[in-house]
Formats: structure tokens, sequence, C-alpha cells
């Protein structure tokens, strides 16, 4: 029995389960030395922190805390739904988005947050180039030099040796800090982030991960053989792997475990024809010394057999729990001492920190799967084998229905494992691709087979990697659509008036919504400012002639005709309360109208009367 300490007489620490607290929301503000305060207050909203001053210890570049606030302001933007460009519309769970992934990741966060299992992404390695992802803060050499105190306004230097390795990371660090910051909201509890990298920023990386996710968090840093050719033509090392950096997002993220394939058990076998199954032998003596655990056992004859000069793995009623249970069986001659690990009590493999083979592909096998897609050309530069991701998948193998993001989609393997995953194992996983619509070489492979941008093209190997497992697996009845959205600027428009003519500016600005946009592409809007994923369904019934809009069986209802006259408000508003009744939804209700719509706002209080009396209180036009 143990004994009562002095802490187990205390109340509460509140002070610590606080810090607990903080640490979870906000893990960067935490360092070795304690609380950045300075940190916790920018994350808290309080802008008056980003004068560059001297920072402590940890990962620390210039514009660090312009980057960190890039990821703390909101979008304006929305995603534009292209039903015309998608696959499987209606039914399909899975999601394809082109443009910056920054503001993309921002609009999904009310809708994904903590709804993401698993996170892969490939980003640009740091070849010293210029980045495709130029964040407003982003600044050529001589703003760097000038911000760092190198040179003064007029660029003369105020040192004889400019510093200007640190641009090279500094540029690359603020494109990857905010993606991950807002990256690690989308984060289940239990969810978990695999980064591809070579080399070049590895180390930092590893860093900022450990502010970002925590250094507690960090699961391996893994040794990926991506080639099996050697490179002659490097001057010292020829550079056969690529890291993979894992991290979690808590300690609620289970243990990881391989399924078991053939080769994980071919020293399995049954020559005694256990009722248990198959078996391999393992060893009974301890690892270490352990001189309590030295005894001896008595055989099934009642001979003796002395302990292993370690002593034995486990107590003496363990052992002979063991043997009584067939665990533990001897030799004839009972000399021997043989122990079985069964088969049927593995659970998975753990997986191991060097990934070589087969299992985990290749970047030749990705060009070679890449060539059968689009009949022997390779427009994708380094694409990453679906074998690898697929690996990272397997590892959460329990887990048959969650959500997997790449905000770097570039070839689409990641759409591609997940797709092919499904076919293969009846697993039911979605994913949620964005790549940038960067423009192509005009004398590239990408430009040759019909593509202006990466985008295009990445949909394109969607489309056809989907006709290819439709072949390979023709029972299968995997999710093998995705829907496309486009980010854009928002439908509502920006008050903006013009100081000369307010008049005509007041006339302009009667109807909120921009000129062009349809129903739809309002109607995915409000679902991303109310917090619905994207995939939910949309279903539609007439009313006094006026179309109504529900969403995610009446989490959201919507009525976005441009006339709603007032002979119109009774039936539009018993139409919405009599669907509302029909699906009774678990949580509140919003209803949202085109503001124009009204004659006037009688009618418009009149609706949001009715609509109040039933029990419908949040009801908003736009």
């Amino acid at each position: 029995m143990d004994k009562v300490t002095l802490q187990d007489g205390q109340s509460a620490d509140i002070v610590s389960q606080n810090i607990d607290r903080l640490k979870e929301l906000f893990p960067d503000a935490f360092t070795e030395g304690g609380v950045n305060f300075d940190v916790l207050r920018q994350l808290l909203g309080d802008a008056s922190v980003l004068d560059e001053g001297e920072e402590k210890y940890g990962l620390n570049w210039h514009g660090k805390k312009k980057a960190r606030q890039i990821a703390l302001s909101p979008s304006t933007g929305t995603l534009l739904p292209c039903p015309e460009e998608s696959v499987d519309w209606d039914a399909t769970q899975n999601l394809f988005i082109e443009g910056d992934n920054l503001e993309v990741l921002k609009l999904l966060q009310k809708s994904y947050s903590n709804k993401v299992k698993m996170i892969y992404i490939d980003p640009p390695y740091n070849t010293g180039g210029e980045f495709i992802y130029p964040d407003k803060f982003q600044e050529n050499l001589d703003t760097y030099l000038k911000y760092t105190g190198q040179i003064d306004d007029n660029g003369m230097k105020f040192s004889s040796s400019t510093e200007t390795s640190g641009r090279k990371h500094t540029n690359w660090l603020n494109m990857m800090l905010p993606r991950l910051r807002i990256a690690r909201t989308l984060l289940s509890k239990d969810g978990y982030i695999f980064i591809s990298i070579d080399e070049n920023e590895c180390a930092n990386l590893k860093l900022l991960c450990d502010e970002i996710f925590g250094g507690e968090n960090f699961l391996a840093e893994i040794a990926w053989k991506h080639t099996q050719q050697s490179k002659n033509d490097e001057p010292y090392f020829s550079r056969n792997k690529n890291a993979l950096i894992a991290y979690r997002k808590s300690p609620e993220t289970a243990s990881f475990r391989f399924p078991r394939i053939a080769s994980d058990n071919k020293n399995y076998s049954n020559p005694d024809n256990d009722p248990n199954g198959d078996w391999r032998t393992g060893d009974v003596r301890s690892p270490s010394l352990r001189p309590t655990l030295r005894y001896e056992i008595e055989t099934p004859s009642g001979g003796k057999i002395l302990a292993p000069d370690n002593g034995w793995r486990w107590s003496k009623n363990a052992v002979s729990s063991k043997i009584e249970s067939g665990e533990i069986v001897f030799s004839a001659d009972e000399t021997i001492i043989i122990r079985k690990i069964y088969l049927k009590d593995q659970e998975g493999r753990t997986p191991e920190n060097v990934w070589i083979g087969e299992r985990f592909g290749t970047t030749r096998g990705a060009n070679t799967q890449i060539k059968e897609i689009f009949d022997g050309k390779v427009p994708f530069d380094t694409p990453k084998p679906t074998e690898l991701i697929k690996a990272i998948i397997d590892l959460a193998h329990k887990d048959e229905d969650f959500t997997v993001l790449d905000f770097f989609a570039g070839s689409a393997s990641t759409a591609h494992a997940v797709m092919e995953s499904n076919a293969e194992n009846g697993t039911k996983r979605k994913f949620i691709c964005v790549q940038l619509p960067e423009k192509v070489n005009e004398k590239s492979v990408c430009a040759e087979l019909g593509f202006d941008n990466i985008s295009d093209i990445s949909k394109e190997r969607i489309r056809r990697a989907a006709s290819l497992i439709t072949k390979n697996h023709p029972d299968s009845d995997a999710d093998l659509g995705f829907k496309v959205f486009k980010l854009d600027s928002s439908n509502v428009r920006i008050w903006n008036p013009d100081r000369t003519d307010l008049e005509e500016t007041l006339l302009a600005h009667k109807d909120h919504l921009i000129e062009g946009r349809s129903e739809r592409d309002v109607l995915y809007e409000l679902l991303l400012k109310r917090g619905i994923e994207l995939t939910v369904p949309i279903e539609e019934k007439q009313a006094e002639g006026k179309t109504i809009y529900s969403i995610g069986a009446g989490v959201l209802f919507s009525c976005l005709d441009t006339s709603i006259k007032a002979e119109d408000v009774d039936g539009v508003a018993q139409g919405i309360l009599d669907w509302h009744k029909e699906l009774e939804p678990e949580t509140d209700t919003h209803v949202f109208f085109r503001d124009s719509a009204f004659d006037d706002d009688i009618a418009k209080t009149n609706m949001v009367a009715i609509l109040g009396q039933n029990g419908i209180t949040h009801v908003r036009s736009l």
C-alpha cells in the first residue's frame, strides 16, 4: 500500500493546471526556460509585440514575429465550387482546393478544426531560390539587410562583411511557420503530421516543429531511402535519403503499428501442431542483470534448470504460469527451454525509423507509376511514391474512416494513395488536397501535355488514378471522386466608399453580394463561415416559387432569391418551418436571406418575427 504524500492532502494545483492548458493551446509560447510571454501576448492578439527585439532561446530569424502574425490574421476570401471540374460531385467526400495554401488553411479552420487525423506534406525544398508562396512580408535582399541593420536607408553598409546567408533560411522559415501553425489547429487530438524534407532545412524544421507542436510531441526523424542508385557526381556523399519528420498533436495519439505482411511472419510456423497456431521462439533470459530473478525452475520430470547469468525475464510465479499454459516448453531431454511467441498475439508491427524497400517505394518507382498514368510522360519533378504515403496511412490502421490533408499537393500522390488504400483495404478515408495554380514552363512536359498550371495536372492525375484503381479493383466501392473548389474573394462586397460620390456608392452597395456569383457560390461561403464541412449534403425545396436550401440536414437554411415580396413572407417562412420540423436538427438553426431581396424593412421584420416565434432565432441577411 502506497503512503499518503504531502501533495495528496493539498487542494488542486490550479496554476499547474492552467499552465498545462496553455501549453496544449499554445505550445510555441513555451521554451525550456518557461513561458515566453511576448509570444503568448502575440498569440492572444496583442500586435504591439511585433517590434523586432531580442528573442529568447529557440529558433530565431528575422521576420519570425511577422510570420506568426500572418497566421493569426483572418482570411476574407472564400472557396468557389467548381462542379464542372469535379468527379461525382453529389456523393464524394474528397476535396481538391486550388489556391494559396495559407489562405485556404485559414478558410478551413472553422469547418475542419480538430477533424484531420493525418497530415502529409512535401513542401518546397530550400535550394536557395525564390519560393512560389510569396507572402506579403517576404522581402527582397535589400530590405532584408535594412531590417537586420546591415545597411542604412541609403543602402550604405554598416559593416564591411554583410551577412546574407540568413536570408536563404529566413524566406523558407517565414513561408513554413504560418502554414504549420494553422495546420496544427486542423489536426484532431489523436492526429499526426509527417513532413518530407531534405538536409538543407531538416535541422531548422525540427526546431520549428518543436515550437509549434511541442518538443514532447516529436515522434521520429525517419530516413527514407528514396533511391537505390549511387550518385557519382556528388563531391562528398551520395544523397540517397530524405527525412520524414513526424509529430503528434497530443499524447492522445495512439501507438503506431504497421499491419503485418507476409515478410513479417516468415519466422512463424507450427511444427508441433499447437492449437494456438503459428509461433516463433523467444528469449527467456533477462536482457540486463537482475539478481532477484536468479532462481531455479523445475522441469516436468522434476529436474532443475539453473537461472541464466542475468536471471529470468519474469518472476518465479510468472514463469510457472507460462509453463502451465504451454507458452514455455522444454526439449525432449529437458536441457533446452523454449518460449513460444504466438502470431495471434502480435498486434501489427512497430515501425522502424529507417524505411527501405518495396513497402516504402522510391522516386524511380513513383516516376514509373506516373508514366503509366500519363502515357509514358513524367510531368512532375521528384514525385513521392504512393507506397510511402500508404505506409504513413497504415500507421493508424485501426481507424477505417478519417481525413488526410496535404496542402502541398503537387503530383497528387496523397490523393492517389488514399483512394488506392481504400480500394485495397475496404476503408473509408477521405482526402483534402490543396495546390497553388502555379504556371508551368512553356517548354515543360506539363505544357507538352496541354496543361497551363500545376493544379490542373494534379486534378488530371487524380482522375486517371481513379480509372486505374477501378481497373485493378473492379469490386471495390471506394470513393474515387473529388469536389473542386477555387480560392477567390468573398461573395460579399467590402464597403469601399467613393468619398467624392457617396450617393452613387450607396446605390451601388444596395445589393451586398458581388454580381455574377451564383447561389451555390454563396451557399458554400456560408458553410465555411458557419463552420460546416464542405461535403455535407445540400438539398432544396420550393415555397411560394422560391428555392429554399437546407444544408447539413437543417443546421442551416437559406433562401437567396432576389425578390421576396411582402405577400411571399408567410409562405417562405412556413416552408422553412415545415422542413425544420421534419429534419429536427440537434443544434441551433441559422437562416440566411439576400438583404436586397425584401421589398422593405417591414417584410424583413415580419420574416424574422415569424421564424423567431417558432424557435428559429438566428436569422441573418447578406
